[in-house]
């Protein structure tokens, strides 16, 4: 485990605390961890996941119609 000294300022200290209280850490430390491991899941290239390429298989076996305009798709759903 690796060992920081960070320092936040006012705002960046008062998320954590509101984090840390939400989600009933014991310490920022833990709420920190959390931040990041949500930044990781949400925003860091998330088609390199196993779960997202299993939602990319099923997508992808789904039945399809192709209409040749905008025209042709109103009258089918309608």
């Amino acid at each position: 485990m690796a060992q920081a000294i960070v320092s936040f300022g006012e705002h960046e200290d008062r998320i954590l605390t509101i984090v840390k209280g939400k989600y009933g850490f014991k310490n920022k430390s833990d709420a920190v961890n959390f931040v990041i491991d949500k930044f990781e899941e949400e925003i860091l290239e998330p088609e390199l996941r196993p779960e997202y390429l299993e939602k990319l298989k099923k997508i992808r076996k789904g039945n399809y119609t192709k209409f040749d305009s905008i025209n042709a798709l109103r009258k089918a759903t309608s």
